[in-house]
């Protein structure tokens, strides 16, 4: 009697066997969902633009060691007449930022303004040691530098000639004295009071 061959089950694919089709979420290598799609959703605008000018790390002495904060000082306007300066203290600059973003918008200003965004007069101002004067430049667009450069753009100031007449070299003294010195500003076009007999 001869012995009975048992076949061995072939694994290999045949010409007319069916291929395996992978489901939608089979395949690894695919692209991720929404990866070619743009999104239609937009941040919006914030209503004032913000600079930093001055940050700090400031420690206090605790029964347990020495703590660290972050002292920051930003100038913020909205670019339209209306600018301020800010200062916030936090454990984290982001927090800090925010706190002083949240100061200057409490205590913002409008600046009078000229038609073509200038300055109408000359003027002046005095923040502890540092001081200030402002001119009108006619056509010779913003000279100026340090921190009264970052008040008067973020203001929307033009044809402006700003200059820094003290050794003070406190940006935050210096922008404090330019918003004071813009604070001052009266327009031309502004009518005297009619005396009423």
């Amino acid at each position: 009697m001869a012995p009975t061959s048992t076949a061995r089950p072939s694994f290999s694919r045949g010409a007319g066997a069916p291929r395996r089709q992978g489901g939608a979420g089979g395949s690894r290598r695919g692209a991720p969902a929404g990866r070619g799609r743009r999104s239609t959703f937009e941040r919006p605008k914030p209503e004032f633009d913000h600079k930093t000018i001055k940050v700090r790390r400031v420690a206090r002495v605790v029964s347990g060691g020495r703590r660290f904060s972050f002292s920051v000082a930003l100038v913020a306007g909205d670019r339209n007449g209306r600018v301020s300066v800010g200062v916030g203290k936090a454990g984290d600059t982001a927090l800090a930022i925010e706190k002083a973003l949240n100061q200057a918008k409490r205590a913002m200003i409008r600046v009078n303004l000229t038609d073509k965004k200038s300055i109408a007069h000359e003027t002046f101002a005095k923040f502890k040691a540092a001081q200030v004067t402002l001119r009108p430049a006619a056509g010779r667009g913003l000279v100026a530098g340090s921190a009264t450069r970052v008040v008067l753009s973020l203001a929307g100031i033009h044809d402006v000639n700003a200059k820094v007449v003290s050794r003070s070299k406190d940006k935050l003294n210096i922008a404090r004295a330019t918003v004071l010195a813009l604070s001052d500003l009266q327009t031309r076009t502004k009518k005297p009071p009619v005396e009423t007999k």
